[in-house]
């Protein structure tokens, strides 16, 4: 099977959360046979839930798509490295691939921060690939937060 990137589509949904005021970050998940299983954007302004990352509701929705807790096999596509809450959800949720655009050294939980796949309590460590059109996911995060200043 040929390495399809969904990081458009979660660009994409990225973009809609900027639309509606949320910070501009989009994730997208798909199974082992490429098909995509659930795609979010930001959301916790909308729905005054701090937990409402692009990545917990693409992981809710997924496991919902697919009626069970687990997304083993799955890869999510996600612009922004996740915080430490969405790397423990993504460990916990046993995804097997994570591929993120744009570095957070304020607020990662990947490669900065917590690092929350090295702690010795992580019962899963997906495959991390990061730096995914890092400079398209770093220019929206940029462009979001100057309109705000």
């Amino acid at each position: 099977m040929t390495f399809r990137s969904h990081m458009d589509s979660a660009l994409s949904e990225a973009r809609a959360a900027a639309a509606r005021g949320e910070v501009p970050v989009g994730a997208v998940i798909v199974d082992a046979g490429g098909r995509v299983l659930a795609a979010a954007g930001n959301r916790t302004r909308e729905l005054n839930d701090p937990t409402a990352h692009a990545e917990m509701l693409a992981i809710r929705a997924a496991c919902a798509a697919l009626d069970q807790e687990r997304l083993t096999g799955c890869d999510l596509y996600v612009t922004l490295e996740p915080c430490p809450m969405c790397a423990a959800a993504i460990s916990n949720a046993r995804i097997a691939r994570l591929y993120y655009g744009a570095s957070d050294p304020k607020s990662g939980g990947v490669a900065h921060g917590a690092r929350v796949f090295t702690h010795p309590q992580c019962h899963h460590v997906p495959e991390v690939y990061d730096g995914i059109s890092a400079q398209a996911a770093g220019a929206l995060l940029s462009d979001f937060f100057a309109n705000r200043r």
